[in-house]
Order: structure tokens, then C-alpha cells, then sequence
């Protein structure tokens, strides 16, 4: 039976809430249909955070991405809206997602969405 797709975003405790540490998830298969045309839109998502107290657990994760394949949506709207999901599902310290659209009528889209705590400091993160 095929696996599910799913908008739940499921998460477990940090093993260190004491420390910032930053968890880089790269998700090379990202989909999501254009709106105005119904064509597929391909995208590689980098997603990286400062956990507070949740991680988020990956397989969730997986299949609340594979969730938008039949989702029409415009670039800047879709990567907003994961990184809402993801904030208020996981409620981190730092959270960036930068979603890098496969070329489409020449030109190449990179959408980066950004939330940040309103007491957390940023040490330097490496890029």
C-alpha cells in the first residue's frame, strides 16, 4: 500500500534544549502545481533552525511536503506558508527556508522565508 500523504507536522523533544545548534534538512523532490498555467513546478527546499523545545520528525516532514504535488501555488506563497507550518508546529528559535525553483520560461525563482524568535540572538550561523 502506498505511503499517505499528510499536512501533520509531527515533532519530538529536543535531546538539548540548553545549547543552539542548527539542523540543515536539504529536500531535493519538492512539487507544487502553477497556478495560472497547472504545470508542475520543481523546487530543492533547504531548510535549517535553531530548535527551542521540538524537532521536527523527518518522515512527517517528508510527507507534508509530498502533500503539495497537487497543490496549485505561487512560489513566494508556497514557501511562506511551509514556513508557518513548520513555526507553528515547531515553534524554533530560527527558522530559514529557502526554496530554489527549477528554471521556468528562462528564469530561475529563489524564494528565502525567515522567522526568528522575538527574545533569541543570533550567534554567528554559518552559511
Amino acid at each position: 500500500m502506498p505511503t499517505q500523504t499528510s499536512q501533520a507536522l509531527e515533532t519530538f523533544d529536543n535531546p538539548n534544549p540548553e545549547r543552539d545548534y542548527t539542523v540543515r534538512i536539504r529536500i531535493p523532490e519538492f512539487t507544487c502545481l502553477c497556478p495560472k498555467t497547472g504545470q508542475p513546478d520543481f523546487a530543492t527546499l533547504y531548510l535549517e533552525y535553531v530548535p527551542d523545545e521540538k524537532c521536527v520528525e523527518l518522515k512527517s516532514l517528508k510527507l507534508y511536503i509530498w502533500s503539495y504535488r497537487d497543490h496549485g501555488a505561487f512560489h513566494e506563497a508556497v514557501t511562506n506558508q511551509i514556513l508557518n507550518d513548520l513555526v507553528a508546529a515547531v515553534g524554533p528559535r530560527f527558522m530559514r527556508l529557502t526554496a530554489r525553483f527549477n528554471i521556468r520560461g528562462g528564469l530561475y525563482t529563489t524564494v528565502v522565508a525567515e522567522h526568528r524568535g522575538s527574545d533569541w540572538v543570533a550567534a554567528a550561523l554559518e552559511r
